[in-house]
């Protein structure tokens, strides 16, 4: 079981921080007004995440992968060259491939996600 609590105030490779982290039970929709199951907001290198309830546990461990990757390569001024040129797919992609590889999320696993795809230690 995934405790979200967990990730709240996480200090991320390549310098962000998780300041809030929490399911929320109303529907969300992505900027062009399809249906979404997470939503990420950056401010400096603040990530507020916040995430549909009643996701499997597959699905909140792929989505908490998906969402700290993306928000930490777009709060980058200069990201990895790896993931410099990403779209939503490809995010979609590398955190499949991290569930796969490393299991369910926690905040090492996701702090080690970021060291693979080469963000520093900040």
């Amino acid at each position: 079981m995934i405790a979200l609590s967990a990730f709240n105030k996480l200090r991320l490779r390549g310098g962000c921080t998780i300041v809030r982290i929490e399911e929320v039970m109303h529907p969300m929709r992505d900027a062009l007004g399809r249906g979404a199951v997470a939503q990420t907001m950056i401010n400096g290198s603040r990530l507020e995440i916040l995430i549909v309830s009643g996701l499997s546990h597959a699905e909140l461990s792929v989505t908490l992968h998906h969402e700290v990757l993306e928000a930490v390569a777009v709060a980058q001024e200069d990201p990895p060259m790896a993931i410099a040129e990403f779209n939503e797919g490809d995010f979609e992609q590398a955190a499949r491939k991290m569930h796969d590889l490393l299991g369910e999320a926690t905040p090492a696993k996701v702090n080690h996600m970021l060291q693979l795809h080469g963000f520093p230690e900040k």
